[in-house]
């Protein structure tokens, strides 16, 4: 009787779901355009006024995401003031939008990432994702892994495309 063998078990190829390194905790937006005189400015009392009355409590634990998705001028100490309600009661305050804080937030990841295991193996970068994972956070993966990996394949180990592959050293 032949043994059946799993050969993807047994593979040395690696594979990284960047989805793993997804944030802990819900990351929420808090749009400064709300707060906007005519989407155009922003008038400091009725701001103040308006900040008082907000429900803070609904960003508790959360990773609050500070910007303005108009093109109007914010001063600073908006984003000061809004801040000053936040503490305390959120995980983390980002002053951008969630897209800019998810670059962020996988780039710091993946620059800590312990690339040691992937030394000399062929890497598979997963693709397929149910979370927002940015294009930014492949580069960046891509970027650290190249210098020790093998080779670096995206996709799935069954279905890849081929995205480096370490030059043979000249005889």
């Amino acid at each position: 009787m032949d043994t059946l063998v799993n050969r993807v078990a047994n593979s040395p190829i690696k594979t990284i779901n960047l989805e793993d390194y997804y944030p802990d905790h819900a990351v929420v937006a808090f749009d400064l355009k709300d707060y906007l005189y005519m989407e155009l400015m922003l008038k400091e009392k009725d701001f103040r006024t308006a900040l008082k009355e907000h429900d803070w409590d609904q960003y508790g634990g959360k990773v609050v995401c500070v910007y303005c998705s108009s093109d109007a001028i914010i001063p600073m100490w908006a984003y000061m003031l809004v801040a000053t309600y936040l503490k305390g009661k959120v995980h983390d305050v980002y002053q951008g939008s969630t897209e800019a804080y998810l670059k962020n937030y996988y780039r710091d990841q993946i620059r800590q990432l312990p690339v040691d295991m992937y030394l000399d193996k062929p890497v598979v970068i997963k693709g397929c994702s149910d979370k927002p994972v940015p294009a930014a956070a492949y580069m960046e993966l891509t970027l650290r892994v190249q210098s020790v990996a093998k080779s670096i394949m995206f996709g799935e180990p069954c279905s890849t495309v081929p995205v480096y592959k370490r030059p043979k050293p000249a005889k």
